[in-house]
């Protein structure tokens, strides 16, 4: 990260108590070619943060099965999917854009992440960077339907994104980023992240504590009881 050797990054508030340990994030792409820009930005991306300080995790997608609504939830590739999204505290999606939309690989490795785990959530109250690629002139279909993806499965997605255009263009022989804005947007995106991350992992119970949820909750309780009770 030469480029960024001189740089200084203000990720936390003067004043504001953190967790003493790296942030957690967890990258995901939605490609398997073996010059993927998808994952060329990811990989990226990735740098950038360990610079800012992060723990970094990458998911490969290869060998992930089809989606077949928990029929392979024991396979190796889920369980791995899975707990790398328990263990993140923030991630990355990057994915290519594919006829006006994100790729299947990429739609399928966030199915494959429940809501719930148990009485665990995989990715809500995780802070979340939504990334493209494109082989054309600039689009955001990719990262608009990263947006909503993220929405529902109740992460906080950072305002800013990245959407790389013509991206054969702006990778170096050995993966890295050629210097451009597309290059600059990247490093705002993910400095971005790292304050999000900063500010919400150890108040994202609280963020996320919904009065529905309390309440059911409440009633499960109450029927359980009831049930002990009505037992001879």
């Amino acid at each position: 990260m030469n480029y960024l050797s001189n740089q200084k990054f203000n990720l936390i508030p003067e004043g504001l108590k953190v967790s003493p340990h790296k942030p957690k994030i967890l990258v995901l792409y939605g490609s398997l070619r073996d010059r993927s820009f998808s994952r060329l930005a990811a990989e990226e991306a990735g740098r950038i943060l360990e610079y800012m300080g992060a723990e970094v995790k990458f998911f490969n997608p290869h060998g992930l099965p089809l989606f077949d609504n928990g029929k392979s939830e024991d396979h190796p590739k889920v369980k791995e999917l899975r707990e790398l999204s328990l263990w993140s505290e923030g991630q990355v999606w990057s994915s290519p854009e594919l006829h006006g939309n994100i790729s299947g690989i990429m739609k399928m490795q966030i199915d494959w992440i429940p809501l719930t785990m148990g009485s665990v959530r995989p990715t809500q109250g995780r802070t979340l960077a939504v990334m493209q690629v494109s082989g054309g002139s600039q689009s955001f279909n990719a990262v608009n339907s990263l947006r909503i993806l993220g929405r529902w499965m109740r992460m906080i997605t950072i305002p800013n994104q990245s959407s790389i255009a013509k991206a054969y263009n702006e990778f170096n022989e050995d993966g890295t980023m050629k210097e451009s804005p597309f290059r600059e947007r990247v490093v705002d995106v993910m400095e971005e992240l790292m304050r999000f991350t900063y500010l919400t992992r150890d108040n994202s119970k609280f963020l996320v504590d919904r009065y529905s949820e309390r309440l059911s909750e409440e009633n499960k309780a109450f029927k359980e009881m009831n049930t002990r009770e009505s037992k001879p």
